[in-house]
């Protein structure tokens, strides 16, 4: 091996930066989860606060649970569609033989992780989409199960994501790994001192107004963990969805998008993700009563009951609103 090649990216500070960082991240992921946290609940926790991104998770899992701790994993498509966990998740918080971590591959969001055995944990995907890949990670960051239990558990866990009531096994339920809640740490606010002029006056609430917000950004300007509300039924009222009400969704969607940069509305017809909204402008393919789904994607996600609005506007006979401005303009909506 040339280990030339290995630290090449190494050689610029900013590549350098970025790998200690994470160096640093999964040393802190380390420590949670040898003290009793599902790694699922700490790197989404650590995502929402900005101290990881999505691309890491990936990298992370592979590193810790397979690398480190030996953990078992086996991946398959979903042969239908779920949408309700409450069951699952109470199923499988009485394993206590084995620890779990469920990764999906989300066609729109990306790689994301829950922990099964916790129903908040799965409100992050809202569903499970037919077809798509699933990896089930089973093991232990303390005392390693046998294979044979990683494997039963496993089974069983496939078994209750393609809707079989499956009942665990007793080699399941003979362990100490319960579910341990995250709890979020106070950060006792530091008293703010009182800063003067030269000449002993305060200074203006516009100036201190203004160092605040500077010193503190708005947590929408950071990645943050990305979500993806349940889709939205937009029903065409127009003879036929003509280039028309295409025009109008465009400037519809680019004002939202503009009002919210880290927000995503993405659109979908017949079961079909639409990637490009010219599509939709074929002569009778989406006609009167026909409906058109969409979602919208964000780490703040707001103004959705609007875009909706705005949205059957520009399906029906009065999207002409919509168009009465110059080609350029961004309409201010939101």
């Amino acid at each position: 091996m040339n280990l030339a090649f290995e630290v090449e990216a190494l050689g610029r500070r900013e590549s350098f930066n970025k790998v200690v960082g994470h160096a640093k991240s999964v040393i802190e992921i380390v420590g949670e989860i040898e003290s009793g946290y599902n790694l699922a609940d700490v790197v989404n926790e650590m995502i929402d606060e900005q101290r990881l991104e999505n691309g890491q998770v990936g990298p992370i899992v592979s590193s810790l649970l397979l690398d480190k701790y030996n953990y078992r994993v086996m991946s398959f498509n979903l042969t239908d569609s779920v949408t309700d966990f409450g069951g699952i998740a109470a199923e499988m918080a009485r394993w206590s033989a084995v620890d779990l971590v469920v990764m999906y591959f989300h066609p729109e969001l990306g790689v994301k992780i829950v922990n099964p055995k916790r129903a908040a944990s799965w409100q992050l995907l809202q569903n499970l989409k037919k077809n798509e890949l699933v990896n089930i990670y089973a093991g232990a960051i303390k005392g390693e199960p046998q294979d044979a239990v990683k494997e039963t558990a496993i089974q069983t866990c496939i078994a209750l994501l393609s809707g079989q009531k499956s009942k665990a096994p007793s080699a399941l339920l003979k362990g100490t790994l319960k579910v341990k809640e995250r709890r979020p740490v106070r950060k006792e606010a530091e008293p703010e001192r009182q800063t003067r002029t030269q000449a002993g006056r305060k200074p203006s609430a516009a100036r201190q107004q203004k160092k605040t917000a500077a010193a503190a950004p708005g947590k929408e300007e950071g990645e943050g963990q990305k979500r993806m509300t349940p889709f939205y039924s937009i029903p065409v009222t127009n003879e036929l969805f003509h280039n028309g009400n295409v025009e109008a969704w465009k400037k519809i969607i680019e004002s939202y998008q503009t009002k919210y940069p880290n927000s995503d509305v993405y659109i979908f017809y017949e079961g079909e993700r639409i990637h490009d909204i010219n599509t939709l402008f074929k002569w009778g393919k989406v006609k009167h009563g026909s409906s058109i789904l969409i979602a919208v994607a964000g780490n703040m996600i707001k103004d959705v009951a609007k875009l909706q609005r705005y949205l059957r506007q520009g399906a029906s006979p009065m999207f002409e609103a919509f168009l009465k401005f110059p080609v350029n303009h961004i309409l201010n909506l939101f």
